[in-house]
């Protein structure tokens, strides 16, 4: 065992850090393994302190991640739209820092995580940070929220958790009117090919195009014609809704009408169906097969190589194409706002004939005689591994009792 600079501080054989120092009567005995010498001053530094706040006004009882991540699973992600993929998140990084006390989540304890998964499973910086951020809510729950019956906070302070900016994120890209007649022609298969078109028409998000209802139709008599209410909260769990949980206004130009138009009568509750049930997704088979025909078929068709970002067009970036066409078009920024779906704290969610007529005036600048304006981006080619996420969500209790184990919540 060796010493090192500070006193209470030495090392083992394998050069794991060990605290080992008497503070006011109390003997303070941690291991820390592989950490850096500063790291385990800032833990001594730490635990001294704890001892001294407990001589004061008592001991902080200690409480380990997993605990502070099955309350947040049973009384905060109930609340949130994302909630499976925060139950999914937390399920991916249990086995890395669940047994840990919470004072122990640091950048350093979250490294092999990160490593795993960047190394061992190819995903992205972006996708390491989504989980990240789902930690660093549940810290400051703890420290800010949280409260053990002796009125003491879960944790005293939240650490800094650095989030590693992805400088090779993928951009968004737009379709141009001749790439989007490329890939629709490759679509063939209702429904595929109408949701494609009316998502692109709409600017709608994919799981509101999947979930659209005939029910949340309604007149509006003054101009002769019919608009779509999508409702804050549309699941019957309570997870599934608009992003910014407000009720959302979708009005039709003359091809989303049209879309409409060709599904009615298709099913009685939901618009976009196939063989008598609803879609989960839009992001299926035929989207994937259709893109990469259209991709082989771009040179051909288009007298040049297929740009990187069409070879991986993500369902999201119709929308995108649906905003940089209303852009293109001169609709106004607040319009554009209210027709994506955007917050805004200046437009109101009740709307007038009139308003409402502006609204679909402005879908209907988007045609093909418009051209959407040409990125030009400056991409450096790269090689990148990805892996699919299993989206068959089981539920947040299941995952809390599967994974995490423990049925009792504090």
């Amino acid at each position: 065992m060796g010493r090192t600079r500070t006193s209470g501080i030495t090392t083992d054989a394998l050069g794991g850090r060990i605290i080992k120092k008497r503070v006011l009567g109390k003997i303070i005995y941690r291991r820390l393994g592989p950490i850096s010498q500063d790291r385990a001053e800032q833990v001594l530094a730490r635990e001294v302190e704890r001892v001294r706040l407990g001589r004061e006004k008592g001991t902080r009882p200690r409480v380990t991640f997993r605990e502070a991540a099955l309350k947040y699973l049973t009384y905060e992600a109930p609340k949130l739209a994302s909630a499976d993929d925060v139950a999914w998140h937390i399920g991916l990084i249990d086995p890395f820092i669940g047994d840990l006390a919470l004072e122990e989540v640091h950048d350093e304890t979250l490294r092999p995580f990160k490593d795993s998964r960047l190394k061992k499973d190819g995903v992205s910086v972006t996708t390491v940070n989504r989980t990240f951020e789902v930690v660093r809510r549940i810290l400051n729950l703890c420290a800010r929220k949280w409260r053990h019956p002796s009125g003491m906070s879960w944790l005293e302070t939240v650490p800094l958790i650095e989030m590693e900016r992805n400088r090779q994120a993928r951009k968004p890209y737009p379709l141009s009117w001749e790439e989007q007649a490329l890939l629709f022609g490759e679509l063939r298969s209702d429904p595929n090919a109408q949701m494609a078109l009316f998502k692109v028409n709409t600017g709608l998000r994919e799981q509101e195009v999947c979930n659209l209802r005939w029910d949340w139709e309604a007149e509006v008599p003054e101009l002769q014609t019919t608009v779509f209410v999508i409702p804050a909260i549309f699941s019957e769990d309570g997870r599934s809704g608009v992003k910014n949980r407000e009720d959302r206004l979708v009005v039709l130009n003359a091809v989303a009408r049209s879309v409409i138009d060709a599904r009615r009568g298709k099913h009685p509750e939901f618009v976009f169906t196939f063989r008598g049930r609803k879609l989960q997704c839009m992001n299926n088979t035929a989207w994937q097969n259709a893109r990469k025909q259209a991709a082989a078929k771009y040179r051909e068709r288009l007298g040049r190589e297929s740009p990187r970002g069409f070879e991986r067009l993500r369902i999201h970036d119709l929308k995108h194409t649906f905003g940089r066409r209303l852009r293109a078009a001169g609709v106004p920024f607040e319009t554009r706002q209210v027709l994506l779906g955007h917050t805004n704290g200046s437009i109101t969610t009740h709307y007038s004939a009139a308003e409402i007529g502006e609204l679909i005036e402005g879908v209907n600048r988007i045609d093909a005689s418009r051209s959407t304006p040409v990125l030009t981006t400056l991409r450096v080619a790269s090689v990148q591994a990805f892996t699919q996420r299993d989206a068959t969500s089981k539920g947040l209790q299941r995952v809390a009792a599967k994974i995490l184990g423990h049925p009792k919540v504090a």
